[in-house]
């Protein structure tokens, strides 16, 4: 479901006294991407700035997200905390909002244990939603180890990886650990993705593509 070219698209904001979400920007920036033939919308990821978004600016940008896709394209939502109990509520939303899928970044500034990482993910995937893990160690201070990887990809729920760790040794090994799972291995790094795609990546969730949707 999650394949191909997946923008993680900004949040674009008003320029008034509140700063409040710019729906009718927002609406635009997704119907430039869809007519310009991507293959999914992921909002509220670190490009859209979800650690600075309050609850009510996240839950109305993802359901204005999935108003506008109408079903062309499944929406990977980002619902991740550095708080468990605050990532659960965000993916319970989305979920009840009609996201597709979550994408849940690991506990930031924490630094959780291995323990620690594997219940943070699972009690999420019991939500009964897909979840794509997203693993990005120069942004939380934490990296996904292929094991640990390898052992959450037999959650069933738990459909993917975004991998941003720039090791390509690391994403190799995940790819053929999880060859027996129907697990998805996405860049989360547009300068790594051809070589990601040339070892088995299923596709990119790019920053690039907000601009070059296309290329």
């Amino acid at each position: 479901m999650f394949e191909g070219v997946l923008p993680a698209i900004i949040t674009p904001f008003r320029r008034n006294s509140a700063m409040d979400v710019d729906l009718e920007g927002l609406r635009s920036n997704i119907e430039f991407l869809i007519g310009q033939g991507v293959h999914g919308i992921v909002p509220c990821g670190s490009t859209g700035e979800s650690a600075t978004l309050s609850f009510e600016e996240h839950d109305r940008v993802i359901s204005e997200t999935i108003d506008v896709v109408n079903g062309r394209v499944p929406v990977l939502a980002g619902t991740g905390s550095n708080n468990t109990a605050e990532a659960v509520a965000l993916t319970k939303n989305a979920k009840e909002l009609g996201a597709d899928g979550v994408l849940v970044i690991s506990p930031y500034y924490n630094k959780p244990n291995r323990s620690g990482l594997v219940k943070h993910y699972t009690i999420l995937a019991d939500l009964d939603i897909p979840v794509v893990m997203y693993n990005v160690p120069g942004r939380t201070g934490q990296n996904l180890l292929p094991d640990m990887v390898i052992e959450l990809a037999s959650h069933p729920n738990i459909v993917g990886i975004k991998e941003a760790s720039g090791d390509i040794g690391q994403v190799s090994r995940i790819i053929e650990g999880t060859l027996d799972e129907d697990f998805l291995v996405i860049s989360g790094d547009d300068a790594i993705t051809l070589p990601m795609l040339a070892i088995g990546g299923a596709g990119v969730m790019s920053v690039a593509a907000n601009v070059e949707p296309g290329r």
